[in-house]
Parts: structure tokens; C-alpha cells; sequence
């Protein structure tokens, strides 16, 4: 068997079967989006790590700074969606040899610029030469042990909620492919996300979330993950779901619905409340209801009441070959 004829999820799920695990380790590789250690006191220690490449990762059109700043978003993303608070940043770089001193200075820069703005800073990391740009982040949080978010927690009957927009980095690409003209505040979205620390911690500190996790590899596949360890279902609404208007205006139909729901790129937190506790989770940040959780099977309500299935569908790096 090759790694074409698994999905990632599937991959990671193997080799965390083949990984010894610790008493310290309260979630392990392959479990949530972070790995969570107990250091002794009143918090977690959480580290989340990520690679991109450049032929897979980065359109050909992002800047070394959009690189740098996209590299450390990924990781401070998995942070907010725990509700953690960002120790800081260890970044690697594997770099062609023929590659400009500019443009790695570039990606430095994007590096800090990103890293600051989400209120850490960059601690320390590697260099080595590489056939391809390789970027790999490590990133360090802490979370008091009684407002850690994890997966596993949505109930039936919870409401589905998003903070801002979705589907923007997802038209984004899509314009991208198809050499669509696009507004430079649609590009940003896919070229530089931006964590939500403040929110995810914010939320969890609010006591009214369920479970939570960002949506960068799209919300339905991040509906199923939740899903799938919360042992629930969700049932979604097509004319809730909060889209730009220069989306609705740039795609129409079935394009649209793939941008909002089937791809990844945005870095909102997708997250379930407790019905009673809703007001604490507005108090605590802006968000969109969404939806609901139900006891099983993943569901999208049609603008014209029609049920459709919600597929298993987003942002992968393998997939399985038909």
C-alpha cells in the first residue's frame, strides 16, 4: 500500500497506533489539534506542528513575507482553537541554495510581522538547503486545565457556530485557477490569514463552548472531525452560513457552495455552544449560528429546504487514488 491510497487523517492515524505514549500526554498525535501535556501547576502545555512546501502550499503569486506569515498562522491557528495563549514560535527552513537573500529576509519578516500581531514572537529554529522551500513551524501555547477546548465535546442539540467570514480563501483559489479577476480583500484572506487567538481564547474562557477547531482544511471535513470523536452529526444551513458579498458576487451555484463548504484556506474557529450559554459565547466574540448538532449523519439545508448529505470533502495532502 502507498501513501496516494490514504487520506491524510488516515495516514496520521496509522502511525499514531505505532507511537508509545506517556502519563503526562492528556491528547496525543492524531487526537485534536494540538498535542496537550500536563506540566504539573493550574496549565497545559500545548505544541502543534506544521509543514508546507512551496509547490503545494504557496501559490505561485505569494510574496516571501505572505510565506512567512502563512507559515506561522498555520500553527498559531491550531493554538486558537484550543483557546490557548502562544509561548511563541519555532520555525525551520529548508531553503534552495539558488534562492535570493531578499527573499528569505522577506520571509523573516513575514514570519515576526505574524507572530507579533498574534502577540508571541518567534524563539528560535533551523536552516538547511533543500530542493524545494520547505517551511516547518512548531508552535508552544498554554491553556488553564479547566478551559481546555478539545474535539470530543460537542452534544446533542448544541448549536454550530463560525467566527467571521467563510468561504473567502476558497473563492480565492478557485479565481486563481480559473485566472478570475479577484479583490485584493478576497486574496488576503487566502494569502494572509490571520489566527484567531483573541477569539479562541475569548471563547474558551466564556465556558460556553462545547468543542472547537479551526476550519482551515474546510468545514466540512472539519464538521466530520468533530464528528467523528464527538460522536455526533450536524445538520447545517446553506442560507446561514456568512459569506462576503463580493463572494456571492464573484461565485454563483455549485461554485460557491464548494468555496464555503468544500474548501480549505479559511483560519475561522468552528465551534458548538451549549443553547443555554449562547449569549456568553456572543459576549465573548463575534460569531454566526450556523447550525445544529444532531444525533447523527452531516446534512446542509438547501436555501430551497431541499437535505442534502455534506460530504467528507476539503484540503488534504494525500488522497485516496479512484
Amino acid at each position: 500500500m502507498k501513501a496516494s491510497e490514504l487520506t491524510e487523517r488516515e495516514l496520521i492515524a496509522r502511525i499514531a497506533k505505532l507511537l508509545a505514549r506517556q502519563e503526562n500526554t492528556i491528547l496525543g498525535a492524531g487526537e485534536d489539534d494540538c498535542a496537550v501535556l500536563d506540566i504539573g501547576g493550574e496549565d497545559y502545555l500545548l505544541i502543534t506542528t506544521d509543514m508546507l512546501h512551496r509547490k503545494t502550499d504557496f501559490p505561485l503569486r505569494m510574496t516571501g513575507r505572505q510565506i512567512g506569515w502563512m507559515s506561522v498562522a498555520v500553527n498559531l491557528s491550531d493554538l486558537a482553537s484550543k483557546g490557548a495563549r502562544p509561548l511563541g514560535v519555532v520555525m525551520a527552513m529548508g531553503i534552495p541554495p539558488d534562492t535570493e537573500l531578499g527573499f528569505i529576509e522577506e520571509i523573516a519578516r513575514g514570519m515576526d510581522e505574524c507572530a507579533e500581531k498574534s502577540g508571541t514572537q518567534i524563539i528560535g529554529g533551523d536552516t538547511d538547503s533543500n530542493d524545494e522551500l520547505t517551511m516547518v513551524g512548531t508552535a508552544f501555547g498554554l491553556v488553564n486545565k479547566d478551559l481546555l477546548i478539545r474535539r470530543s465535546g460537542a452534544e446533542i442539540g448544541d448549536f454550530v457556530c463560525v467566527t467571521g467570514n467563510i468561504g473567502t480563501a476558497g473563492a480565492a483559489l478557485i479565481a486563481l485557477d480559473k485566472e478570475i479577476p479577484v479583490s485584493q480583500e478576497i486574496l488576503k484572506a487566502l494569502l494572509e490569514p490571520f489566527p484567531r487567538i483573541n477569539e479562541g481564547m475569548a471563547l474558551a474562557e466564556s465556558g460556553a463552548v462545547t468543542s472547537m477547531m479551526d476550519i482551515s482544511d474546510g468545514l466540512a471535513l472539519s464538521l466530520h472531525d468533530i464528528g467523528k470523536t464527538s460522536g455526533v452529526g450536524f445538520k447545517i444551513y446553506e442560507s446561514r452560513l456568512p459569506v462576503l458579498p463580493a463572494v456571492k458576487k464573484l461565485l454563483k451555484g455549485g461554485e460557491l457552495l464548494k468555496a464555503v463548504v468544500y474548501t480549505g484556506g479559511d483560519f475561522e474557529l468552528l465551534f458548538t455552544v451549549a443553547p443555554d450559554k449562547i449569549e456568553k459565547a456572543r459576549k465573548a466574540c463575534p460569531l454566526t449560528v450556523i447550525g445544529e448538532v444532531v444525533e447523527e449523519g452531516f446534512f446542509i439545508e438547501k436555501a430551497d429546504g431541499r437535505l442534502e448529505e455534506m460530504k467528507a470533502q476539503g484540503y488534504e495532502h494525500f488522497e485516496k487514488q479512484v
